[in-house]
């Protein structure tokens, strides 16, 4: 019998919830069943979010580790468990060439993408995974396996998760699963600076012919989370349109690579 996907009965974090990747995987979740408590640095999304999910929202920053704590405790009062971590939240900066990167910003990059992430798993294993299970997916990058202009420190801090990814994987099996999603372009607003002004070309640079929506992240996610992935754990899932198979016939000359270098270190938001 194949596993199902329903998560009913279940509670979980995601950061990074009030748009784009973070809020499609909070709404997946809770189509499944799942209770899910968010985050993100604005308040009134956050609320937003939270309101038409019907769980619980936290406003702050993931690179402060008491929100952190408080959002586990949150989701503990408000649910009685956390079954479910997704790290979502990430920032693009410093963003420019890393000989001109600033030491504070490479340092604050590290915060949000790699550290949040483990601080969180180790507040949700303290207070219930450790003892009753549960599954953390970790939202990384298909960029994080090649080098691209103006956004070494993204890819960098990504492919310090992706390893963070298998190390946690390993170490708490078989208790709890941690896997990773690895999106290509996909049409967010973070990413906007990249797609908006090029999205014909670069859909046609992909194998599939389009650029990702949230969605298709969301239901990777939402697989990976799910009994139907119980006997998998330390995996990368790619969910990037066919970057990686692209050859000579199906990919022009004009790619991502080309927005990243036409803009200034200034460009994105």
């Amino acid at each position: 019998m194949t596993p199902a996907y329903g998560l009913r009965g279940r509670a979980a974090i995601v950061t990074g919830a009030s748009r784009g990747i973070g809020l499609a995987v909070a709404r997946a979740l809770t189509r499944a069943g799942a209770r899910v408590c968010v985050t993100a640095r604005d308040a009134d999304a956050v609320r937003r979010a939270a309101e038409e999910l019907g769980g619980v929202g936290l406003a702050g920053t993931v690179a402060d580790p008491t929100h952190l704590k408080n959002l586990t405790d949150l989701t503990m009062r408000s649910f009685g468990r956390v079954d479910i971590v997704v790290n979502n939240a990430a920032t693009n900066q410093p963003y420019g060439p890393l000989m001109e990167a600033d030491p504070d910003a490479w340092r604050a990059a590290f915060t949000v993408n790699v550290e949040a992430p483990l601080r969180l798993v180790q507040y949700a294993w303290r207070a219930w995974m450790g003892e009753h299970g549960g599954s953390v997916v970790n939202v990384c990058t298909e960029g994080a396996a090649h080098v691209g202009p103006n956004v070494g420190a993204y890819g960098t801090t990504k492919a310090a998760l992706l390893h963070l990814t298998r190390q946690l994987a390993g170490e708490l099996a078989p208790t709890v699963r941690v896997n990773s999603v690895s999106p290509g372009l996909v049409r967010t607003d973070m990413a906007r600076f990249v797609w908006e002004h090029a999205e014909e070309e670069l859909a046609a640079s992909l194998p599939l012919g389009r650029l990702g929506d949230p969605e298709d992240v969301a239901r990777a996610v939402l697989w990976l989370t799910s009994d139907a992935a119980d006997w998998i754990t330390g995996a990368d899932l790619l969910v990037d349109g066919g970057t990686r198979v692209r050859t000579a016939r199906t990919a022009p000359a004009y790619a991502v690579h080309d927005v990243l270098r036409s803009h200034t270190p200034e460009a994105p938001g």
